[in-house]
């Protein structure tokens, strides 16, 4: 579940203008009926003055000012918030029932008093009624005014406009059963835009929680068709030619299309492209909203992704795609974020189990770790080292099938910094290995570790015993500055610190003399 769908900020605060109009309403009666019972005001009398005639027309210049006023304001507002956020906020606005209501209930005002004074004329007695009623709808529509505009301003607010703009997309999805595919796929696809849009406007100007909100209502949108998935007809599912000029999909290959037509994901495969693009204009400003889109996605994939293989191949295109936009934008701290949540939807596969699929993402990780280290991030190469393994002591207790798999690809990582003669890297690498091997002599797997100790013979005695030493006095299991992940790399736990002594044996005597 997302974050959005417990934070409809409108609902509650559609309730309230309500409310205080009701409040005003109530005081202002309370206070008339108050002084015209101190003064002895004479009613009948006030009904049928001439006074009444004076003060109808003074009313209706009253009510046509504060009208002109009002629409002036709410104008500039609008005007102001849709340059900020979205040009859609101006036809949400104006389709708004509350705005139509507010501002006809000011001109019917108007139109009262203009039209019943003169009528009044000599014939004032037979007007009694009429006049309560004139003077009663001058009454509502100057109370009515600070309610409406406390409710233009919260109508207005861009949380208020992605909860509009998501259950206007939900809305349309529940009536696509009964309605034109076509149509409601177009709308949808409508609001996807919207949302990112509002998204790119409020990372442009570093309103992260705005863009955070629009992220959450993007990802719900999926989990949303995905709890409807059994209503929708085929129809649906299928890509049209309206749909498949959509700038998301136009410039796909055919047998692109084509499969995202057969598996029905055209809307999962628009979300994760627009999530994509955001990613990009995240990187070097807004990490954290790259982040949450990473760790959407893998509550997408470990969420409905489990129980749909297609919509888990869309999530794990959508991670690489995320790891390819930092590394080219040199963003080393979002892919690093990215890193972990890829590893944690490997470690959700696990327990399906899904080898292939586990094998898959390993692979993935050490491709882009290797990628990092040629464009000059090597420090992603030992991340990808560390969550290699620590995918390898998860699959330990869940799925011993993929273990030689992945001991594999941690093997391998190091071959290219090898060559190259990279220190530092070929240490975080050669350190995650020196880890995995105590974990696995922990649990008993000898022959296992014995492959990690042969892997390490060959390396120089004073690298080896500069790790060793590393990994013997650190002592801070997290790492030292305000980091989501806090894993301090370089630690390693009491009850596999004493396998240390064990593995260098081995590794002396594997040694080539």
């Amino acid at each position: 579940m997302s974050r959005t769908s417990g934070r409809r900020s409108g609902e509650p605060g559609a309730l309230r203008p309500l409310g205080a109009f009701v409040g005003l309403a109530v005081v202002a009666g309370l206070l008339l009926v108050a002084s015209a019972a101190a003064d002895g005001i004479p009613w009948r009398g006030l009904l049928l003055g001439g006074r009444l005639r004076e003060a109808l027309a003074g009313s209706a210049e009253v009510v046509a000012a504060v009208l002109a006023i009002a629409v002036t304001v709410v104008a500039i507002v609008v005007e102001l918030a849709a340059n900020r956020y979205s040009h859609l906020i101006t036809r949400l606005f104006v389709r708004e029932p509350a705005n139509l209501l507010v501002l006809g209930l000011f001109v019917i005002t108007t139109l009262q008093c203009l039209w019943f004074g003169p009528w009044l004329g000599s014939a004032a007695e037979r007007g009694a009624r009429g006049s309560v009623v004139t003077m009663t709808l001058v009454t509502v529509s100057l109370l009515s005014l600070l309610p409406y505009v406390y409710y233009v301003f919260n109508f207005l607010s861009p949380i208020s406009i992605i909860d509009k703009i998501h259950a206007n997309a939900v809305r349309v999805m529940r009536r696509a059963p009964g309605g034109r595919a076509a149509v409601a796929q177009e709308a949808v696809c409508r609001a996807v835009d919207e949302l990112q849009d509002v998204a790119r406007s409020a990372v442009v100007r570093g309103d992260r929680d705005i863009a955070m909100a629009a992220v959450d209502a993007l990802a719900a949108l999926i989990e949303h068709q995905h709890a409807l998935r059994g209503e929708l007809q085929a129809e649906w599912f299928a890509i049209g030619e309206n749909l498949a000029r959509d700038p998301d999909f136009v410039a796909l290959a055919d047998e692109t299309l084509e499969e995202i037509a057969t598996h029905g994901v055209w809307l999962e495969t628009k979300v994760l492209r627009r999530l994509v693009a955001l990613v990009g204009q995240s990187t070097g400003q807004l990490r954290d909203v790259a982040n949450l889109i990473a760790i959407q996605t893998r509550r997408l994939a470990v969420g409905p992704g489990l129980r749909r293989p297609e919509l888990m191949t869309v999530c794990v295109r959508a991670f690489n795609s995320y790891l390819r936009t930092a590394l080219n934008a040199k963003d080393m701290r979002t892919a690093y974020y990215v890193q972990n949540q890829y590893r944690l939807v490997a470690e959700a596969l696990l327990a399906v189990p899904d080898a292939a699929r586990v094998e898959e993402i390993a692979g993935h990780l050490g491709y882009y770790g290797q990628l990092a280290y040629r464009a000059g991030m090597p420090f992603l190469l030992e991340t990808a080292a560390h969550d290699l393994a620590q995918l390898l002591a998860a699959a330990l207790d869940r799925d011993d099938a993929v273990v030689d798999a992945l001991l594999d690809r941690l093997l391998e990582l190091d071959q290219e910094v090898r060559e190259e003669a990279e220190e530092e890297s070929l240490l975080g690498v050669r350190r995650a290995q020196i880890r995995t091997a105590t974990m696995l002599l922990a649990r008993g797997q000898h022959e296992r570790a014995r492959r990690i100790a042969r892997d390490l013979a060959p390396e120089r005695p004073e690298r080896l015993r500069r790790l060793r030493h590393g990994l013997e006095t650190d002592e801070r299991p997290q790492y030292w500055e305000l980091i989501d992940r806090g894993m301090n790399f370089a630690y390693l736990a009491p009850e596999l610190r004493r396998h240390l002594p064990t593995l260098f044996d081995w590794i002396a005597a594997e040694r080539p003399r």
